[in-house]
């Protein structure tokens, strides 16, 4: 990755783990599915209008936005609410690195390198350490729907890298249409009218603030970002800078919730540091092998054939 990838990379790490505590903040007395399809739908309007649809068929824009969009958000909100802290849910959801390395090197033909391999094994002792020090405090069901999250986030990477849409802004906007109307009917199906209709009429100012930052800032502009970088470069490469998120959902909870980390917290997050920065060690240059001789990329050759 060029310096500059690499600090818009860093750029969307922070969004990203702030956004865990600005949902948690706002989602007091409204249903997890029907805030997660409040979120979208503010990210569908106006921008669809606005955005043009990435020049690929529905199928790639439609599985992005079942699974990098919908899954994981969907579980996330859902763990959320089932009382899995902030900060946690930030170092647990990060086993999407893990998910999409290894989803990307049986799909795309993407073999990480040694040093990546090597960093996604810390980072997953640091989630270990997390969960060992603090996870009977929280609910099994909430650490299930949290990696739940991270699974369907993994398979979002890849499709999207496989996509081939270069311009990041228009699979975010385009692949959220698909969101809002089932997370919807799923709230209404689970927590029942009266419950949406409350929690509709009794939307506060919290709710509010934090729909325009998880849907402006963390989707908008960090999978805007995210996808872009997704386009250009190896998911291997782009995934572990998201190991950074955790560390700042951490310290955010701790200033904003008074949600101090306890010592397990702080030994995972710097294990979990000490995995990305080791996982984002460029390789080695090797000779370029003579065109006839490269291994050509399958699947994102298929699915940006689709043009229906």
């Amino acid at each position: 990755m060029s310096p500059r990838d690499s600090a818009l990379a860093a750029l969307v790490a922070v969004i990203w783990g702030v956004n865990f505590v600005v949902i948690d903040w706002g989602m007091n007395g409204v249903p997890p599915l029907l805030f997660a399809a409040i979120r979208f739908t503010a990210v569908v309007l106006p921008a669809v209008l606005l955005v043009a649809r990435p020049r690929v068929g529905w199928r790639p824009v439609v599985l992005v936005g079942v699974f990098m969009s919908m899954g994981q958000f969907g579980f996330l909100y859902a763990s959320l609410h089932a009382g899995m802290p902030p900060g946690l849910a930030a170092l647990v959801l990060q086993a999407q690195v893990i998910f999409t390395v290894v989803i990307a090197a049986g799909a795309l033909r993407e073999v990480p390198s040694a040093a990546q391999v090597a960093g996604i094994l810390v980072g997953s002792a640091g989630l270990a350490v997390v969960a060992l020090g603090r996870g009977g405090a929280t609910s099994g069901l909430a650490l299930v729907l949290c990696l739940a999250g991270a699974l369907s986030w993994g398979f979002g990477n890849v499709l999207s890298r496989a996509s081939g849409v270069a311009g990041g802004l228009s699979l975010t906007v385009w692949s959220s249409v698909v969101v809002p109307v089932p997370l919807f009917v799923l709230s209404l199906a689970l927590d029942g009218p009266a419950t949406v209709g409350a929690a509709l009429a009794g939307f506060s100012w919290q709710a509010v603030v934090s729909t325009l930052y998880t849907a402006g800032l963390a989707s908008l502009v960090g999978y805007g970002i995210f996808n872009a970088l997704l386009s250009r470069n190896r998911s291997s490469a782009v995934v572990p800078w998201v190991l950074v998120a955790p560390a700042v959902a951490m310290v955010a909870a701790w200033w904003l919730l008074g949600d101090r980390p306890n010592a397990a917290e702080l030994a995972g997050g710097a294990l979990l540091l000490a995995g990305a920065l080791v996982a984002l060690r460029p390789p080695r240059r090797t000779p370029a092998a003579p065109v006839g001789e490269r291994v050509a990329e399958p699947v994102r050759t298929a699915v940006t054939a689709d043009t229906n």
